[in-house]
């Protein structure tokens, strides 16, 4: 058909030489064509169905509702097109046309010619479905200023101009609308035309119909083809063949992203991830665990040219991939590749490409986090241990500047994603860093503008310092505040009476001292503490009794244990207690004066501050708050498992119409025995299936802020007086808890394995094995409470049990009448030698069970 008469044509028909069928070099587009072109526009589709424009639009024929003059010299996507699941494109002079994947027909562009087949000559801006075709389309065409379409029943299609018979009617006039077109065979044909085998194809203005020889379907341009991949692992030597192809899949960006490209037959929504990682990690593992693959596979080359053409970088979806290949993982990749891709990330991709690999990151299965993560972290510690941070401090801070993105990824997955913390820990970095130097420069650089020179700093990072490193800089950094204390002490009693104006005559101790009556103990501590200068907080703490004026390290527990076990009892009235009476929270009428929060607070910074682990029974929302984390539906849940999971079966189980038809709910709640409005705006409000996500925000946000505030913010205050809050806020809310309140993870066998003997014990000792069998005997809670006798504390130290050494020595002059006894500031354990283990059993239980034996109650 058309002006070159490769076609013999008769009235409404096309008739098919036998030379036409020989399709070797005739061209044609598979399904997966990349791309599409005329003189003056351009479209490109990708694997997953995405099509991309650039060039003329003065007709609209990039369909993007709207007309350039001067065209569009930048390439962006369509995104009308996004929700069809496209499967072809091509492109006419001024005018395009679409197939999907479900065998519909959209055009755009310059209609004046008829061309867009929608019974008009007006132009399109977006695109328009083509009516009036029976059945579903399989293949498209456009010419210049006409269109074809193949049915998949064989029914060819055409509309457009017809001024050089390119429609195949037989006339020159063009048509509106899709018009069908006659196929028959010339006299010269013998065999039948098979549609499943037809293929289109247009010129300018004319058209070519052949049909190829063989009915097998080729694989997807681009994707790997499994078959070939179970070829090269099988092989124990690749040939030559195999070896190119694996090189050439790993020669390009896009090569290796289209071998993973997910297959759909639902149309991707705007900006979701198109390649499968998991897929692509697996293969990865697989190809380099063969020796040949191995050697076959350069990576750098590829590496360059990312960062060479980083900012035009349109879809980062190679960004996603290249971390899941383990060659990125080893030390010899570091230097040359890794580093500079972390350059590529942080410096030189668009704000556009950054802001879709953020959304991807967020989505990722835990696993491919974890390679992520470990790409970047595995650079790190190679520079640290290699020395490389003093000459190489630009490139460190890139690869922190990329783990942050990961963190903050990790932060948004949600509670079944989301990675450990402890995944990000560099533990290098408590070998590699004076670690209170950096706390020295972190806070010298926090007041000035960062240059060139600015050291990396691992405290502006502390996702990346594992929790024996932040334990080590807040133990020196209030080591360091008490010296400061000491030795302004020192300095003061040194020089004579009036040197300086401000100094009092007999200056006071370096140090913060209690002195305290046992039964008055909470009158007495918020008395001293509400008199004292704050200052003092930050000293070391020395506690006296004045029932036993003796200064002891066992005073300091003995105070911590039992001032907070009076402070959260019920009768201290201070807090108000979930269903269960397991955990407390700031009431929303407080009973008490408020400064008693603030004292509250004093006391819990300085159980902190000299390192005691204290009973603090709340949920985590405190320790959150109090390093600037929201707290979350979660929290509610743990505080009131029935309030909280309501919440969340209202939010992800109930439908639409089940929250209006049965739930019968408004904003109207009940918080600490009193009625609130969640709505002030609208008493009595109710919950529908629009407005129940601001309801469960409204409620967390009533119970852990809004309900007690003034009193929260007196505690927070009186904390902050104690503890720097800077570096307080280096722990996760999780370390926190676990610094001040320990974990009920108990190892008997480690503590048993860690102990040591004194004098006449050892391990063999008959009265030693005798102990230990006993133990063995004890409840939980009976092992718990030997360990309050030991220590003086009941919950294991965040860092496990193997940092309790426990040394047992004989009590001296003692019987079998005598019951065990400790010191706790030495986690010893003195132990008389009974005849039996049914008393030594007896005489343990009544010991532990008296707490010592030497607090008055």
């Amino acid at each position: 058909m058309g002006s070159e008469q490769p076609w013999t044509a008769g009235p409404g028909e096309a008739s098919l030489s036998a030379a036409d069928t020989c399709s070797g070099a005739l061209p044609h587009r598979g399904p997966s064509d990349p791309g599409s072109s005329r003189r003056t526009h351009t479209l490109a589709l990708t694997l997953p169905g995405l099509v991309y424009c650039c060039g003329a639009n003065r007709a609209g024929q990039l369909g993007l509702n709207r007309v350039d003059e001067k065209g569009r010299f930048n390439i962006c996507s369509v995104p009308a097109l996004r929700v069809l699941g496209v499967s072809f494109i091509s492109c006419g002079e001024a005018h395009s046309a679409v197939l999907t994947k479900g065998g519909q027909v959209f055009t755009f562009g310059e209609g004046s010619r008829g061309q867009l087949g929608h019974n008009a000559s007006a132009n399109e801006l977006l695109p328009k479905l083509v009516e009036g075709m029976d059945g579903l389309a399989s293949q498209i065409a456009c010419g210049s200023h006409h269109t074809l379409v193949l049915g998949s029943s064989g029914q060819l299609w055409a509309f457009g101009s017809g001024v050089k018979g390119q429609l195949g009617t037989g006339v020159t006039e063009g048509c509106l609308r899709p018009t069908s077109v006659l196929l028959k065979r010339d006299s010269g044909g013998a065999a039948t035309v098979i549609h499943n085998d037809m293929k289109i194809s247009v010129g300018w203005n004319s058209n070519f119909i052949y049909t190829a020889e063989s009915s097998e379907r080729e694989p997807p341009i681009g994707r790997l083809d499994k078959a070939k991949l179970q070829k090269w692992l099988s092989m124990e030597q690749g040939n030559s063949e195999a070896q190119r192809e694996i090189s050439l899949m790993f020669s390009t960006s896009s090569s290796l992203v289209a071998n993973f490209t997910k297959t759909s037959e639902i149309p991707q929504a705007a900006g979701a991830l198109t390649v499968d990682l998991e897929a692509a990690s697996q293969v990865f593992d697989q190809l380099l665990n063969i020796p040949w693959i191995r050697k076959s596979i350069n990576i750098e080359p590829l590496v360059d040219n990312i960062c060479s053409s980083a900012a035009v970088i349109k879809s980062p979806e190679i960004f996603m991939l290249l971390p899941t290949i383990s060659l990125l993982h080893e030390d010899l990749s570091v230097m040359k590749m890794v580093l500079a891709l972390s350059i590529v990330i942080v410096e030189h991709l668009n704000d556009t490409a950054i802001k879709t690999l953020k959304e991807w990151w967020s989505s990722m299965e835990t696993n491919i986090m974890t390679k992520h993560i470990l790409m970047w972290k595995n650079a790190l510690s190679f520079m640290l241990r290699n020395g490389l941070l003093a000459t190489h401090n630009p490139g460190v801070k890139f690869l922190l500047e990329a783990l942050k993105y990961l963190h903050r990824a990790n932060k948004r997955a949600g509670r079944t994603q989301e990675v450990p913390a402890s995944t990000f820990y560099v533990e290098e970095i408590n070998n590699s860093v004076l670690l209170l130097e950096d706390v020295n420069l972190w806070r010298f650089w926090s007041t000035r503008e960062d240059t060139e020179v600015t050291p990396v700093i691992f405290c502006r990072y502390p996702f990346v310092l594992s929790l024996i490193c932040k334990m080590a800089i807040f133990n020196s950094n209030a080591l360091f505040t008490k010296e400061i204390h000491k030795l302004a002490h020192r300095l003061t009693v040194m020089c004579p009476s009036g040197t300086f104006p401000d100094n009092p005559e007999s200056p006071p101790a370096p140090v913060f001292q209690l002195t305290l009556r046992r039964p008055s103990l909470i009158e007495d501590t918020f008395r001293q503490l509400g008199a004292a200068d704050h200052d003092y907080f930050q000293r070391e703490l020395v506690v006296r009794f004045v029932e036993d004026m003796k200064l002891s390290l066992v005073n300091k527990r003995d105070f911590f244990l039992h001032v907070f076990e009076e402070l959260l009892a019920p009768e201290s009235e201070m807090f108000m207690y979930n269903d269960t009476k397991t955990l407390v929270w700031f009431p929303a009428k407080p009973r008490v004066e408020e400064k008693s929060y603030f004292l509250f607070g004093v006391l819990c910074g300085m159980a902190l501050y000299n390192h005691n682990i204290v009973h603090l029974p709340f949920p985590l929302a405190l320790f959150k708050k109090m390093v600037g984390v929201k707290p979350s539906l979660e929290d509610l849940r743990e505080f009131d498992p029935v309030v909280g999971g309501s919440l969340r079966y209202l939010l992800e189980d109930y439908t639409d119409d089940d929250v209006e038809e049965n739930l019968d709910m408004t904003f109207t709640v009940i918080w600490d025995d009193q009625k609130v409005e969640l709505d002030p705006k609208e008493t009595g409000k109710p919950v529908t299936s629009f407005n129940k996500k601001q309801f469960v925000d409204a409620y967390v946000n009533l119970a852990f802020n809004q309900s007690a505030e003034k009193v929260f913010e007196e505690f927070r205050r009186g904390f902050f007086k104690v503890c720097d809050r800077d570096v307080v806020e280096l722990f996760q809310p999780e370390e926190l808890r676990g610094v001040m309140v320990g974990k009920e993870d108990y190892d008997w066998d480690t503590l048993k394995q860690n102990t040591v003997y004194d004098g006449e014990y050892h391990a063999r000792h008959p009265n030693i094995i005798t102990f230990w069998e006993a133990f063995e005997e004890l409840t939980d809670d009976q092992k718990k409470a030997f360990l309050l006798f030991l220590t003086g504390c009941d919950r294991a130290p965040i860092l496990g049990m193997d940092k309790i050494q426990m040394k047992v020595a004989i009590l001296q002059n003692s019987t079998e009448l005598h019951f065990p006894e400790s010191l706790t500031c030495h986690f010893l354990l003195l132990l008389p030698i009974y005849p039996s283990k049914e008393m030594l059993l007896a005489r343990l239980k009544e010991a532990v069970a008296h707490n010592r034996g030497f607090w008055k109650e």
